[in-house]
C-alpha cells in the first residue's frame, strides 16, 4: 500500500548493532543479537515473531523504555544511548507516542482530559486546530466528556491513539494495540492509525502478532531469536501468515545458545 511520506522522508529511528542481554553466566539469556535496521519517516512498520524472538524487547529499546546492553538507538537524529533518565524522560514526552494494549486511561478523566494528559504533564499548551483534527479523525467529538467506564473498548483505544496523536511525536510506538478488542473495533483502530500515516505522515511501529493486524503496514520485520531474519513490504494477511508459518516450521532457525561475549569476539 502506498503512503504519502512526509516531505524529506528520512529515518524515524534506528538501531545499529543492538544487543540486550538478560541476567550473566548459566542463567544469561541474549534477546537481542546485534540487531540493526532503520524505521522509516511517515511509514508504518510492523514488527513480529514467534513468542520470545525479541520482538518486544527491540521495541522498548528504540522507544527508551528500555536500555540496551551494546549498540546505538536513535529517535531522529538523537542518540539514546548514554541519556540520563531525565533526558529520556523529556524525550518520551516530546518526541515519543505510546499507544498499549491496556488503554492505560485514568478512570476519573474524561476523554478529553485523558488525550491531553502527556500536554499537561510537559507543560505545554495543545494546538487547538491540530486537536479538533484527531478528534474528528478518530470520531470521538460526542465523547470527549465522557469518562473511560462510559466508553467501549473500541472508544478507549482510539481515545489512547488520540492521546499519542496529540503531540505530533516524531514516532508512535503501538504494542499489540487490538489485542483487547472485538474485530470490528480493532479494524476501527487500524484504520485509524493507518490513516494518520497516509494523511498526517505520522511514524507508527507497532508489534503485533496477528497477521491482519500486520497487513496495515507497510512494511513488516520478521524477528526470531533476537535475530532479524526477514521482512515484507506491502503485506498481506497471507504472506505475513505464510512467513511466520515458515519461521515456527524452522524451529526459530534452532540458533545455539552463545554468550554475548562469544558472539561478539
Amino acid at each position: 500500500m502506498t503512503t504519502n511520506v512526509t516531505a524529506g522522508g528520512g529515518i524515524a529511528a534506528r538501531a545499529a548493532d543492538v544487543w540486550k542481554v538478560y541476567g550473566s553466566g548459566e542463567a544469561q539469556v541474549i534477546a537481542l543479537h546485534g540487531v540493526s535496521v532503520e524505521l522509516e519517516r511517515g511509514h508504518f512498520t510492523a514488527i513480529m515473531g514467534p513468542s520470545g524472538s525479541g520482538k518486544s524487547t527491540l521495541m522498548h529499546t528504540l522507544a527508551g523504555l528500555d536500555s540496551v546492553t551494546r549498540g546505538d538507538i536513535f529517535v531522529g537524529d538523537t542518540r539514546l544511548t548514554g541519556m540520563s533518565d531525565k533526558a529520556l524522560t523529556d524525550l518520551r514526552r516530546t518526541k515519543v507516542g505510546f499507544i498499549f494494549q491496556q488503554f492505560n486511561l485514568l478512570p476519573t478523566l474524561t476523554a478529553e482530559e485523558n488525550i491531553l494528559l502527556p500536554l499537561s504533564i510537559a507543560g505545554r499548551k495543545p494546538d487547538s486546530a491540530w486537536f479538533d483534527t484527531v478528534i474528528k479523525t478518530v470520531g470521538l467529538s460526542d465523547r470527549l466528556g465522557h469518562r473511560p467506564s462510559q466508553l467501549s473498548g473500541g472508544q478507549q483505544q482510539r481515545v489512547a491513539c488520540a492521546r499519542a496523536l496529540v503531540s505530533r511525536p516524531e514516532v508512535i510506538f503501538a504494542d499489540e494495540p487490538t489485542g483487547n478488542l472485538d474485530s470490528r473495533s480493532g479494524a476501527e483502530v487500524l484504520s485509524f492509525l493507518r490513516n494518520s500515516v497516509r494523511e498526517f505522515g505520522q511514524t507508527i511501529v507497532m508489534v503485533t502478532h496477528d497477521p491482519n493486524a500486520a497487513s496495515y503496514a507497510d512494511r513488516v520485520i520478521f524477528l526470531a531469536d533476537g535475530r532479524i531474519v526477514d521482512e515484507l513490504r506491502d503485506p498481506t494477511a497471507e504472506a505475513v501468515l505464510d512467513k511466520l508459518k515458515g519461521l515456527d516450521s524452522a524451529g526459530s532457525m534452532d540458533l545455539a545458545p552463545a554468550r554475548l561475549a562469544d558472539e561478539v569476539a
